[in-house]
C-alpha cells in the first residue's frame, strides 16, 4: 500500500489545481485508516463518437486512483447530453437526438477499458435519477442556487453581454451536474479546469444536502498537434488512442517543440527530471521517445518499435527530397482546411473528384500518415509534408 504522501505526490503529478488540498490530504488519510477507498467521479457526455489523448489526460488521473485502492465512478451523461455543456461556448450547444447519444454511449464504454481497470469502475448513467426528477423536486433543488451565483460563470455572462441567447435549459446543465455528485456522494470530482464551475457547484450542493463537500481536481487541457489549441476532433490536431502505431507515432513526430514537456508530462509516465534535459539537448530524440512512449501505452513496445522503424526509414533516411514544392495556403477560422481542398492546393490532384478518388484509394500521405477520408480536415501548419504517389510538397501557412 502506497502512504499518504506517495498518493499525493503521484496524484499531484500534470494537475492544474487541488481544491482544497488539506480536504483532499485529510480524505486520504481518512481512507488509509479505515480502508474505505475514496470514491472519484468522472462525468462524461457522449457527444462524440472516440476518445483521443486529450481526454486521455483526465482518464489515466482516473487510473492513477485505481492503482491506489479508490473506486471510480464513471457517469455517462446520457441525460445531461440532451441539454449540452455550454461550457466554454459563445453560442447554444446543438441538441443531439437519443439515437445518437446511445450509440456515442455504448462506444465510450468499449473504450474506457483501454486505460480503466473495469474492476474498480462503476458505470452510471444519469439519466437513471435526472431522469425521475418531478418539476416539484426541481423547484426545490434550483432553490439551492441563485441567479447571480449562476451569471458569475464567465461564459454565461460574456453571453449575456454580446447580445447572444442564453437559454433557461443551459442554465440547468451545472444545476444537472451537481445532482450527479449528490446521488453518488462523491468524494472528489475530476475534469478540466474548464470545468471548475461546475464541479464546485457539485462541493456547494453535496454541503447543502448534509455531505461533506466533494474536492474538486483539475487537470489542463492538452493542446492539440499545432501546440496552440485544445485538442479537438473537430479541430483535426489529435490523436485518437485507438489509431493505428504508425499513425500515432508519425502525428507525435509533427508536435512544435514548445508543446513536449507538457505532452510527457500529461500522456505518459515518465518522469519529468529525464524529460527538460532531453528536450533541451536534443529535441527531435525527444520527440521519437514521447512517439514511443505513446504508442507502447495504447499499443505494445514492438509496435513501438516498428513505428519509429518506419517513420526513420522514410524521413530520416532522406527519402523524402530537400528540394520538394512548397506551396501557400490559408486556412480556416477553425485553423484547419479540407483534406481535398490541401490536394487541389498542392497541385497534387487534377481537381476535386481526382483528390477524392487519390485519397479514398490511399494514394495521399501527410507527414508520412496515410489519410483516407475524404472528409478530414486537418490543422496544417507550415513545414508539413504531402505525397501522392512519389511527388511531395510542402505547407506554407499564410
Amino acid at each position: 500500500m502506497a502512504t499518504v504522501d506517495e498518493q499525493l505526490k503521484a496524484l499531484a503529478r500534470g494537475v492544474q489545481a487541488i481544491v482544497p488540498m488539506d480536504e483532499f490530504k485529510a480524505k486520504l488519510e481518512k481512507s488509509a485508516k479505515t480502508g474505505v477507498p475514496l470514491r472519484i467521479k468522472l462525468g462524461i457526455d457522449p457527444t462524440a463518437s472516440d476518445i483521443h489523448l486529450g481526454f486521455a489526460v483526465v482518464l489515466r488521473k482516473l487510473r492513477q486512483f485505481q492503482d491506489f485502492g479508490h473506486t471510480i465512478d464513471l457517469v455517462i451523461g446520457d441525460f445531461t447530453a440532451m441539454i449540452g455543456d455550454p461550457t466554454g461556448r459563445s453560442l447554444t450547444r446543438p441538441q443531439l437526438t437519443d439515437e445518437q447519444i446511445t450509440a456515442h454511449a455504448i462506444t465510450y464504454e468499449h473504450q474506457l477499458y483501454k486505460i480503466l481497470d473495469p474492476a474498480k469502475t462503476k458505470v452510471h448513467r444519469n439519466s437513471d435519477w435526472l431522469g425521475k426528477i418531478t418539476f416539484a423536486q426541481l423547484i426545490e433543488i434550483t432553490g439551492k442556487f441563485t441567479v447571480a451565483q449562476i451569471l458569475e460563470r464567465e461564459d454565461f455572462s460574456n453571453r449575456m453581454a454580446s447580445g447572444q441567447p442564453l437559454y433557461l435549459h443551459e442554465i440547468l446543465y451545472p444545476v444537472a451536474q451537481a445532482l450527479d455528485s449528490v446521488d453518488l456522494v462523491s468524494d472528489v470530482e475530476i475534469g478540466g479546469q474548464d470545468q471548475t464551475f461546475n464541479i464546485m457547484a457539485g462541493r456547494d450542493l453535496l454541503r447543502e444536502y448534509g455531505h461533506e463537500p466533494q474536492i474538486g481536481l483539475f487537470m489542463p487541457i492538452l493542446v492539440g498537434l499545432d501546440g496552440e489549441k485544445k485538442m479537438s476532433k473537430s479541430l483535426g490536431n489529435y490523436i485518437g488512442i485507438f489509431e493505428s502505431p504508425a499513425e500515432q507515432f508519425g502525428k507525435t513526430m509533427s508536435i512544435p517543440d514548445a508543446a513536449l514537456e507538457q505532452w510527457f508530462e500529461l500522456c505518459t509516465d515518465v518522469p519529468l527530471e529525464e524529460v527538460k534535459p532531453l528536450i533541451a539537448e536534443n529535441p527531435m530524440a525527444a520527440k521519437k521517445r514521447l512517439g514511443r512512449e505513446i504508442v507502447a501505452l495504447y499499443h505494445s513496445t514492438e509496435d513501438a518499435d516498428h513505428a519509429q522503424a518506419a517513420w526513420e526509414h522514410q524521413f530520416s533516411q532522406r527519402e523524402v527530397p530537400d528540394d520538394m514544392p512548397e506551396f501557400e495556403v490559408t486556412l480556416e477560422e477553425n485553423g484547419t482546411i479540407w483534406v481535398v481542398n490541401l490536394l487541389k492546393a498542392a497541385e497534387l490532384a487534377k481537381g476535386t473528384n481526382d483528390a477524392r478518388r487519390t485519397i479514398q484509394q490511399g494514394g495521399f500521405q501527410l507527414n508520412g500518415e496515410k489519410v483516407t477520408d475524404i472528409e478530414a480536415r486537418v490543422a496544417a501548419k507550415t513545414g508539413d509534408v504531402l505525397k501522392v504517389g512519389r511527388r511531395y510538397a510542402k505547407i506554407s501557412v499564410q
